[in-house]
This record gives structure tokens, sequence and C-alpha cells, in this order.
């Protein structure tokens, strides 16, 4: 019996979920859900309301997307999660997706969205220059695999850049446009953005990842 975990597909924090369960090579009972209608099954276990939630077979519940992460990395042989960086990771979760929400929805917070949109500019700027030696945010022993860090931020930088495509391609941050780039045409991002119908409770179980036979 897999796990089961409650999802949309555009929210960053569930998206970085999904891409640590596929890197790991884990498998769960995917539930993709509607906010505005969310299913009573996924409130009683995660009262909050908030995806994603990992629903375990022994009915113990992680409904933290970091949490999630460290359970999809967790015995692994090469580090994988405890390369994360938790400091650049907080900046992202704190800072960054603060001005970030009030960029994108500024008309709900009743904020200058320019204002905001310059203060995440910044970070995004330590972001490009950390990304000077060797493009990538976190440190990973085996070459082509993605750190928990990357793995973990890049879901923000996507959702800033869509907010306004024009004005992220135009700053001048060639190497985090080269990574953000590279993780959007990975098999990896494929893989996670598949466009599941929202769970009904008599629907059978959608696996994920996908199998190849499937």
């Amino acid at each position: 019996m897999a796990p089961i975990l409650y999802s949309f597909r555009r929210c960053p924090y569930a998206m970085r979920a999904r891409l640590a369960i596929v890197a790991n090579g884990r498998s769960v009972e995917l539930r993709e859900i509607v906010l505005r209608a969310k299913p009573a099954a996924m409130l009683q276990v995660s009262p909050k309301g908030t995806v994603p939630v990992l629903v375990m077979p022994d009915g113990s519940v992680i409904d933290e997307s970091l949490d999630i992460m460290r359970w999809a990395g967790a015995d692994t042989d090469d580090g994988w999660p405890t390369d994360a960086d938790a400091a650049l990771i907080a900046t992202n979760d704190g800072a960054f997706k603060h001005h970030l929400d009030r960029y994108k929805y500024a008309d709900c917070h009743g904020v200058d969205p320019v204002e905001h949109r310059d203060a995440a500019t910044v970070l995004l700027g330590a972001l490009d220059e950390r990304l000077r030696d060797t493009g990538s945010l976190g440190e990973h022993p085996r070459a082509g695999r993605q750190s928990m860090t990357d793995l973990a931020i890049m879901p923000f930088v996507r959702q800033f850049a869509q907010t306004d495509r024009t004005y992220f391609d135009g700053l001048p941050f060639e190497r985090l446009h080269a990574w953000l780039a590279m993780h959007l045409a990975s098999a990896l991002f494929a893989r996670i953005m598949i466009r599941p119908v929202p769970w009904q409770p008599d629907d059978p179980p959608i696996l994920f990842p996908a199998t190849d036979t499937e």
C-alpha cells in the first residue's frame, strides 16, 4: 500500500515535494485537489488545509513540504537530504516568499507590487551569485544529481519568473536564467507536472510517478 499524497499541480510547495519523491525513486498514490473545494478526507488528516499532505500506510501524516522532501530522501546512500542548505531554504521560504506573494498578489495585500518585486530581485541576485562556482545552489556528491536545496527553491523562482516573464528575462542574472531553464527543461520536471483530474473518493488510485508501462 503506497503513501497518499494530496497535491495541487501549480503550488510550489507541492512541486518541491513531488520533485523529491521522483528524484529519490519513491512511489505514492497521487490525489490532485482543487483549492476551493478541498476534499474532506484531506481535511480530516490535516485540518490546516494546505498542500502537500502525505498520509503514510500506518495513518501517520506529514504535512510540511520540507519534511516530505526529507522523507523522500531518507535512507539514500549519497547524503541527500542532509546536504540541504537550511539557511538558504529558510531565506527562500521566509523573505523571498513574503515579497513574492505581495508581488504576485498585490491587490490581495493592498501593497505596491514594484516595491516587493524589487526586494525579491535583490534575493534573486544573491542566488545568481551563489551559482557562480558550480551552477548549483547546493552541494551533492553524485554527478548530475540535483540537491535538495535546488529542488526546494526552484519552484518559487519559477513562480516569480511566471509573474512577469519579460521583467525576469531582462534581469542581468545569466546564471540564474540558465539554472531555471535547465530545471524546466528536465525530464524530472516533466514527470512531476502531469495533469491529473481532481480526485474524487470513488476514483481508482493514481500511482505517482507513473511507470513506463502506463
